[in-house]
Order: structure tokens, then sequence, then C-alpha cells
């Protein structure tokens, strides 16, 4: 029997996702099954916590069990775990909370072959409309007399009624199977499936035809991380990878150890080949397990730092008590030591890579380093290994990255600092006339285009003793450094003197007004008249409008650099000692709009960039 029916709408993302769901043909249907059963897994895990801190709870043999009918074409997968109340029906199965998920739904949303994405993202309970459009949960909370029979057909609503059944612990997830879904009826299939994807969950998982009995348990319950290394094949290490992190690829590497000492613990994490979708999620932590003598503590530390989020894995401690709160846990001094020395480990793993598998190394930075590179500034004590793991393009290496340690081999002599560039894309970073001088003396430029790299590269970073120095701030030291034969300076037989030279930096500098916060003499330019630069305690135009947007804060007015030994500037000159002052004006505009198109902005102005043009070639002489 039942009462108190209540329907209720799904929230907008959870309504999106489940009209993907049931329109898509994913292929890898069998998904669902271990969506469900890691999600049944998780309600034993939290309710053998609690009856561990909570005296007064007692507990069964905690177990999974799953039912199929192949008459009535239904699969229930059940537990006797935690159970929800009708409130965490509601916030658990209606409803969307995390950002990084919301995002990949409306990544999804855009994308014609949405269903080739699906594998990339662990959708839990929603899992199940991939193969049902009629989905019941029944539940009870472990500590609660009233049970709730949540039901829906994936079509916008969902239904919560309270019923009297005294009986049911844990929770039951019945599902009506589509048509095109009515192989998972099929005891053979289910069992393949639970044994692919499921074999390593800490509890057992029973298999029978009939509600009656428990039928036959299917998967091998292990502690796969107390296992040794020597015992576990890398297919076992896949299904625990997958299961851990709710991802389809690979591990790129797996660090298994066994720490021992003044602490001992076992130790599995997995580094991805794929990037989460919702790496950049602000809210997201590494997927890490903490066990203490199998029984699970915690999935939400802070042991692995958030630059390192994309680790997944599991980590079993005995020292640590099991009733401990997770508000203590994070002052716990095993925990802090074992923080420390994972940290340490994965670092070095990283480093290890990086040396004896280069391929391996640059798949692994191409879809990680951005984050790697947070932890530049926000771990000062790892700064130094962790820009060992860099890696980028430059105008030395056209094909491939390269790392700091092979840019310092290629220093040229005299050079003082490690020059870089910061941009929005490879191309125009190359066409930035602030590279020019070096480029004439071949000096290699490293190239960064990630929007993280103003951040990290604003810190006054050292590298091996030797600086890194945006290219804005680095022109002086071009002096001690040959031109090559390669490029020299093109001879210019019209030359300005130093005195009209300061005479029409003052001059561009009164005409141009508030567009500039300097006009300076940058002698080492080469094709270009201008240039924009950064003040040497200024940010980078990327970092500004970080700041813009998230402080309030102004963007300063950029540098304006002249070529002295440049035609255009010459000309200039000579327009200034004949008093053509409204032939200045336009000119230094356009020149000041034409450097800020070469660094990748737009000119101060459209409408008079435009004006400017058709006034100076109209009545150019």
């Amino acid at each position: 029997m039942s009462k108190g029916d209540n329907s209720m709408e799904f929230t907008a993302e959870v309504n999106r996702l489940l009209q993907i769901l049931t329109h898509s043909i994913y292929s890898n249907k069998e998904v669902f099954l271990r969506e469900l059963i890691s999600n049944a897994s998780d309600a034993c895990d939290k309710l053998r916590y609690i009856s561990i801190s909570q005296s007064d709870v007692a507990i069964e043999e905690l177990k999974i069990k799953i039912t199929i009918d192949n008459h009535k074409k239904t699969i229930s997968i059940s537990d006797n775990g935690i159970g929800m109340s009708r409130d965490e029906m509601i916030e658990n199965l209606g409803t969307i909370a995390r950002s990084g998920t919301k995002t990949f739904i409306e990544n999804i949303s855009k994308d014609d072959d949405a269903s080739s994405q699906i594998g990339q993202f662990g959708i839990g309970f929603y899992s199940a409309f991939i193969v049902s459009k009629d989905v019941t949960v029944l539940s009870k909370k472990f500590d609660s007399d009233e049970a709730h029979l949540w039901s829906s057909d994936g079509t916008g609503t969902y239904n919560i009624q309270q019923v009297t059944d005294k009986n049911i612990t844990g929770t039951q997830i019945t599902i009506k199977l589509a048509k095109d879904a009515h192989d998972f009826s099929n005891t053979q299939l289910v069992k393949d499936t639970i044994k692919k994807y499921s074999d390593n969950i800490n509890f057992p998982i029973y298999l029978a035809e009939n509600s009656t009995s428990d039928g036959e348990q299917i998967n091998t319950v292990g502690a796969i991380w107390a296992k040794p290394k020597a015992d576990i094949s890398a297919d076992q290490y896949q299904e625990h990878y997958n299961l851990l992190s709710r991802n389809f690829d690979q591990p790129l590497s797996t660090i298994h150890y066994k720490a021992e000492g003044r602490f001992e613990y076992d130790v599995l994490l997995y580094i991805p080949t794929t990037r989460p979708f919702d790496l950049f999620d602000q809210q997201r932590k590494a997927k890490l397990k903490l066990y203490v003598k199998r029984v699970l503590i915690s999935d939400d530390t802070d042991i692995i730092p958030p630059y390192l989020r994309f680790i997944s894995g599991v980590i079993d401690c005995a020292d640590i008590p099991l009733t401990v709160s997770r508000e203590i846990l994070q002052e716990n001094q095993v925990v802090l030591s074992i923080k420390k020395a994972i940290k340490n480990r994965i670092i070095s793993t990283l480093n290890k890579l990086a040396k004896d598998d280069n391929e391996k190394f640059n798949i692994f930075w191409e879809a990680f380093g951005p984050v790697i590179k947070e932890g530049i500034y926000e771990d000062y004590e790892k700064k130094d290994d962790l820009l060992k793991l860099i890696r980028f393009k430059s105008t030395g290496a056209d094909d491939g990255y390269r790392s700091l340690d092979q840019y310092i081999d290629g220093m040229k002599e005299n050079q003082k600092s490690i020059y870089f560039i910061t941009a929005e894309d490879y191309q125009s970073a190359k066409a930035n006339p602030l590279l020019e001088g070096y480029t004439a003396r071949e000096v290699e430029i490293i190239i960064l285009i990630d929007p993280i790299d103003s951040f990290w590269t604003a810190t006054g970073i050292k590298y091996n003793d030797t600086e890194l120095k945006h290219v804005s701030h680095g022109t002086e030291e071009l002096a001690d450094i040959p031109i090559t034969q390669k490029a020299k300076k093109k001879k210019i037989n019209a030359k300005i003197t130093d005195t009209d030279l300061k005479k029409l930096v003052a001059e561009m500098t009164r005409v141009l007004g508030d567009h500039v916060s300097e006009v300076k003499i940058n002698s080492s330019l080469i094709d270009s008249p201008v240039c924009i630069s950064i003040g040497e305690s200024g940010y980078d135009k990327t970092m500004q409008k970080i700041l813009q947007e998230r402080q309030g804060m102004s963007l300063s007015k950029p540098v304006l650099e002249i070529n002295p030994n440049h035609s255009v500037v010459i000309k200039l000159s000579d327009m200034f000692k004949n008093k053509k002052t409204k032939k200045i004006k336009t000119t230094a505009h356009i020149l000041l709009d034409y450097a800020l198109i070469m660094d990748g902005e737009k000119p101060v102005n459209i409408e008079d960039f435009g004006k400017n043009m058709q006034d100076l070639i109209g009545k150019a002489d």
C-alpha cells in the first residue's frame, strides 16, 4: 500500500540529461549496471562506517543483490546499505547540483553525436534510463521507519509515495527494460557484465532469478590494493580504475605500493590518460577513497592537492582511528604525514615518466599540463619539482614540446634569462613584434598559451637560478647577445638624432594622451615600427582581464615602444620637425592601433581607426 502521492518535476539539467539518455543510441548500454552497483556499494560503505562510529547501530552482512526476471523483462539492483529519506531522494534523484555536471550536459547538448561522449562521464543513477523509460526506487533510511517509493518514466516528472512495507531495508532499484535492452534479462550476460566491471566491489554481489533467494555470488570481493602487485593482472587494474574514476579510458600509469615505517598503509593510485570533462570544475577533487582496515571512512578528503585532482585511487591505513570525524580527519597527524608522502610519490612518478617515456608523458601533459601549472604558485615547497615537469612550445621547436632543461642547454652566449611570451594562441605569439630582436639573435622564446600561465609567471619564478622573464622585460639584456649572420639589421641611410628622438617621444606621449602609459624606445625591433609591451611591474593582458573580471581591477594602459631605425618612425620625426601637427596625430594613433592589433587586441576606437586610415592614405605625399 502507498499514500501521499506527490508528483514533482526534475530540474532542467536532469530533464535535459534524461532526454539525451533516452534518445541516444549509446552502444555501451551495460554501463548502467556498473553505475548502479557502484552506488549500492557506496551505500553499504556509508552504513558500515556509521555502525562503527555509532555503537547503537547494528547491521547485518552488507551485500548487493541483482535480480532478473526474463519473463517480465525487469532487472533489480538492491542493497541493504544506508538507504534514503524522502528529502534525500529528491536531492539525489531529482537534482544535479555540481556545476561540472551542468557544464557536461551543456556540452553534449550542443554535440550532434552526444552518445559518443556519454562513455566519458559517470552518470550514476540516471544511467538506468539508458535501458529503460520506467524506473522505480524503493528505499528506507537505516534510522527511520518510513519507506518511500520513487518512480519515473524519464519524461520530465517523477513521483514519490510513502509506503507501509516494514520489511524494506536499504534501497532497491527496479528497471523495466526497454525493447532494445531485453538482453539484460539474460543471466549469463548480466554475470559477464558484473565480472567485467564490478569484480572488485568490496561487498558480495549476488545474482538471482527470483526475489526469494540470494542466488549465486558473482564477484570475488577482494581489496585489490592489499594484494601484491605480482598477483594483479592489467585487466584487474583496469577494472578497478574504471570503477573508481567512473571513466572509460585506460590509466596512463599506476602507482601501487605498501608504505612501511612510522605509519603503514596501502596505496593504489591511477593517473588517467584522458582529461575528465569536469577537470576545471572548482568543486572537483581527486577521486580518492580513504579506508581504515578496508572500512571506508571518507571519499572526500584533501589528501591529494587540487593541482593533482585528476588522480583517482585508494589509501588504506590501519593507524587512523575508525571513529575519527571528517573535520578532525583533516588535522590528523597520520593523515598529514600520508598527504605529504603521497604528493611526493605522485610528482616523482611523473618526473620518472617524463624521463623514461617522453611520448607517454607528452600525452599526459596535453591533458593535464594546465592544472600542474597551478601547483607552481599554490605549492611553494614543490615548485622546483613541478617546474621540471613543465612542457611548452617555443620559437626554437615548431613541433613537439620542450622542457626548461632543454631550453637552458640551448641558451646563447651571454644570455642571462629564460624568455617567454604569453598569448591566446601559438601563431599570435610568433607574430608579435616583441620577438623580432630575439629572433634576430636566434634566442629561443617560450610560448605560453594557457590562461594559468599569466599567474605562475607573475610570481618571480627562477629555474636552476635562472630567471624566467617576459620578453617585454628582456630587451635591455639583448644588447649583450650578438645579432646572428642570418638576421642582420636592415641598413637605414637616414637616422634620428638622440635629441630629435627625445622630442618625438615627448610629442607622441602628448598626442596619445591617456591611451598609453608610456612611449619608449626599443632598439631591438627589426621589421616593425612599433610594438606593445607591459611595464616592469605590470601584469600581462590575460592576467589583467582575469583580475578585472574577478576583482573589478582597472586595465592598465599599454606601453608603446617605437623602433628608432624604422623608416616610418624617421618620417614621423620629419613631420614633427616640419610642424605637420595633424598628420603627426593621425599617424601616431594609427601606429598605436597597429601595435594593438599585432598584440592580439582591438584598436582603441574602430571608427577612429577607419577614419585615420582613410585620412592618411588619401593625403599621402
